[in-house]
């Protein structure tokens, strides 16, 4: 799919928010160690808060304790809330990449598991904020990835055809959830998901480095 520019593959990009466009990882992380900490007096390994990224948080921790899941979930989101300005940091080079892609003439929006709210603080945070839209957030559906529906939300919101669209994220969640909505997909690795189970799934890019991300998005 070439852009107006002749040069873009996709005019219509979709990105993941954490651990692709935020460096939201250890946030995330310690947030779900604080929870456990408090509210169940458990410890939680990285790798295993890791897994969960990506899919939403209180559909992750009923699955783990559907007993205590609502109040994990609160205690996470104060937590993560609270020290979301001292943990969270930006990716070299994805502002000038976020704003290169719209200067080329794409349409760029985010597509997240998080709260809309939530999501509009990381991106202030990380400089991003009025430069690129939240299309889909937690509120917009009840079907979450690796379910496509917030993509496809995404796309209508956009008035693109998903087809045409390509979804970048750095978890499998999101690679499966792009190729049930029919989308293109780049996983990046510099987020949550494991180089090799990212691999394994066969994305149609896999990118390495943001300056890797921008050859694929913005070919020379």
């Amino acid at each position: 799919m070439t852009g107006d520019n002749g040069l873009m593959r996709w005019r219509t990009i979709l990105f993941d928010l954490d651990g692709t466009l935020a460096d939201t990882i250890p946030l995330i992380i310690a947030s779900y160690q604080h929870a456990f900490r408090e509210v169940l007096r458990e410890e939680v390994s990285e790798d295993t808060a890791r897994s969960w990224i990506g899919r939403s948080l209180l559909e992750a921790l009923l699955e783990v304790s559907p007993e205590h899941g609502h109040e994990l979930d609160r205690v996470y989101r104060e937590w993560n809330l609270a020290n979301t300005e001292r943990l969270i940091r930006s990716y070299d080079g994805i502002p000038e990449l976020v704003s290169d892609l719209d200067a080329a003439g794409a349409r760029c929006a985010i597509v997240t598991s998080k709260r809309r709210g939530t999501a509009g603080l990381a991106l202030q945070h990380v400089g991003l904020s009025g430069h690129i839209e939240v299309a889909a957030a937690l509120e917009d559906t009840t079907a979450h990835k690796p379910d496509p529906a917030p993509l496809l939300h995404g796309a209508n919101v956009l008035d693109a055809d998903p087809t045409t669209c390509v979804y970048v994220g750095d978890a499998t969640v999101d690679i499966l959830a792009a190729r049930a909505a029919g989308m293109a997909t780049v996983a990046v690795t510099w987020g949550a998901g494991s180089e090799a189970d990212l691999a394994a799934l066969d994305p149609d890019h896999l990118c390495r480095s943001v300056s890797e991300l921008r050859d694929v998005l913005l070919p020379s």
